[in-house]
């Protein structure tokens, strides 16, 4: 069980809170819902439509806090399962990161990329066609879940794409349940809306995925 698995696990142990996007806040504890399936239902159903989108709509990697660590590597510092080594303006030289899509553990962080949970491109078909670029710089940057941004081996995230669940899931089949509560998390936590082929496919997973909860705290 991944360590995203085991938090969801404990997450089943607390009291659930019923609340919605529009009730809370970045400073409110987070909206819980019972099942996967449930946080599924509660994303708005829209056709999806890919116009006008370019991938620098979304300014990403950036230095948001200005410590001298890009989001990159913020997210490798933050997932490296031991003190990683960094040199000189915050370039991660070694580590130890698990890619759970595929299981496969990493040292060299050359080997990783930073995968958007909810690809730049199904953001924009999902909603963010319409947001500020501001808003769409604090998404592609986005460290405030641990959902949202993942390192992953640079072979599975480029064989994701920019892929919904219904034609994409991690070859390790033991993270798909993860994977999709992660999804519908980010999805969730954006205000963005699902279509219907991706919400059959994960109203599919999700029918085998027993007590797996969402966790997410809206923007």
């Amino acid at each position: 069980m991944t360590a995203r698995a085991l938090a969801g696990a404990a997450l089943a142990l607390l009291p659930l809170t019923a609340a919605s996007p529009a009730q809370a806040d970045e400073h409110d504890a987070p909206a819980r819902y019972a099942s996967l399936h449930d946080g599924i239902e509660a994303l708005p159903l829209a056709a999806e439509s890919r116009t006008g989108y370019q991938r620098t709509s979304f300014k990403h990697w950036v230095d948001a806090d200005r410590d001298g660590c890009s989001t990159r590597a913020e997210v490798l510092i933050a997932e490296s399962r031991e003190r990683p080594e960094i040199g000189p303006k915050c370039k991660i030289i070694s580590g130890r990161w698990f890619s759970y899509y595929d299981g496969v553990t990493v040292t060299d962080p050359k080997g990783l990329d930073i995968d958007h949970m909810v690809p730049l491109a199904e953001a924009w078909d999902s909603g963010a066609s319409q947001w500020t670029a501001a808003r769409r710089e604090a998404y592609a940057n986005d460290l405030g879940a641990d959902r949202s941004l993942v390192a992953v081996t640079a072979k599975t995230n480029r064989s994701k794409a920019d892929q919904d669940p219904a034609t994409w899931l991690p070859p390790l089949a033991d993270a798909r349940c993860t994977y999709a509560a992660d999804w519908v998390s980010t999805k969730l936590r954006w205000a963005l809306t699902i279509d219907r082929t991706e919400r059959d496919a994960l109203r599919r997973l999700a029918a085998g995925c027993g007590h797996t909860h969402v966790e997410y705290q809206p923007v």
